[in-house]
């Protein structure tokens, strides 16, 4: 594919792309509640010539080329899903080439680029050398806990060979995964009056105990491996014996290998407080895999195939850092996997989050650029 073909492509159609990106931000998109803009997504792939558009069971808008001539499939994926809870419209300005609204880039933006690439798949399948799924996904966010990803490859796992997550900013190429584990962690007494029924167990005090050994677990060696209480709540007055104490709790890595020695911790720390007696409930509230086993010079050779795509339209810095995207799925099972950033922006996860039109057009050169290693 000459870069000429791509770069007249993006000339023709880069006012439609954010015309569409007008349209698709102001849609509401709460983690599992993804349905309007599904429905929009999987219109708007019929109305530009995608003979095989569907949305599965988890909501994901799946767009297949040639995934029947072809046993093999390269899987390139944005998610639909929003970290704000609105079910109305989205508020949304614009002034001059800066549109803002609540996920505007996280990941609408992205999203966008990668439907101008299947626009551009309906006129070129042709020359395709294997079978490309594009999936508009949901559930990326927080505790969406990668469902619509989970499906994807729990339906088609044994036939991609490689996957592309479109999230975050120009610059971002990464093949490393921070996975993490999320609890909630409830403790429940008795509880009583504070004077006349003082000694019995605390729930508060008890949530303190369990924070202070979780605080003292030895991290594993190798990588990076963090953790974290982000929130405690209990008790009613006081002049009451709390009876009940929750705790929000998770740790991180980017190894599956640390994680794992992370989760055996933990479950130590918790079955010492059950053996004394404590009433401790544990919920999982979601995982997040880190890296498995994989070739590491394989995947690093690949990547750089992928960073030249990106150099062609973005000559700026890269940001290899690690990331957790709907790109932890494949890289957990030592797939061929990068998120990559197609859009220039801010304040991600906030109400006030924005893009620069004018990076649309080199987003959607690095999605067709990439698209065309596959011709």
């Amino acid at each position: 594919m000459e870069k000429a073909q791509i770069n007249e492509f993006i000339e023709q159609h880069k006012q439609e792309a954010v015309a569409l990106l007008e349209e698709l931000g102001k849609i509401p998109a709460p983690s599992h509640k993804e349905g309007k803009r599904a429905a929009f997504c999987k219109k708007w792939f019929e109305q530009t010539g995608c003979n095989e558009v569907w949305i599965d069971e988890a909501q994901n808008v799946i767009c297949k080329f040639n995934c029947d001539k072809y046993e093999d499939i390269v899987v390139l994926m944005a998610h639909t899903d929003v970290v704000f809870d609105d079910l109305e419209e989205l508020p949304m300005t614009r002034k001059g080439n800066i549109l803002s609204a609540p996920g505007i880039g996280d990941d609408t933006a992205n999203l966008v680029n990668l439907m101008m690439g299947a626009k551009f798949l309906v006129h070129h399948s042709h020359q395709l050398k294997t079978g490309i799924m594009i999936v508009a996904n949901s559930c990326e966010e927080g505790l969406g806990n990668l469902k619509g990803c989970k499906e994807i490859f729990n339906n088609y796992g044994n036939r991609i060979r490689a996957f592309y997550s479109f999230d975050c900013y120009l610059s971002v190429c990464t093949s490393i995964p921070v996975g993490s584990h999320r609890y909630r962690i409830q403790i429940q007494t008795e509880g009583g009056h504070s004077y006349q029924d003082f000694g019995r167990d605390n729930a508060i005090h008890i949530a303190a105990q369990i924070i202070n050994q979780l605080y003292q677990i030895e991290l594993p060696a190798g990588e990076i491996t963090t953790y974290n209480v982000g929130k405690i709540t209990g008790g009613t007055t006081v002049n009451s014996i709390p009876q009940e104490a929750v705790l929000l709790y998770e740790y991180r890595s980017c190894s599956e290998k640390c994680l794992k020695e992370m989760e055996q911790k933990f479950q130590q720390v918790i079955e010492k407080f059950r053996r004394q007696g404590k009433k401790v409930n544990v919920e999982i509230l979601g995982i997040r895999p880190g890296a498995g086993e994989f070739d590491r010079t394989e995947l690093e050779n690949w990547t750089k195939q992928n960073v030249a795509c990106i150099q062609e339209f973005y000559d700026g810095e890269m940001d290899f850092a690690p990331h957790s995207t709907d790109a932890n799925i494949p890289l957990s099972m030592g797939m061929l996997a990068n998120t990559i950033g197609t859009i220039r922006g801010g304040k991600a996860h906030t109400r006030e989050e924005w893009v620069d039109l004018d990076s649309i057009p080199a987003g959607m050169g690095i999605v067709l650029s990439i698209l065309s290693q596959y011709m």
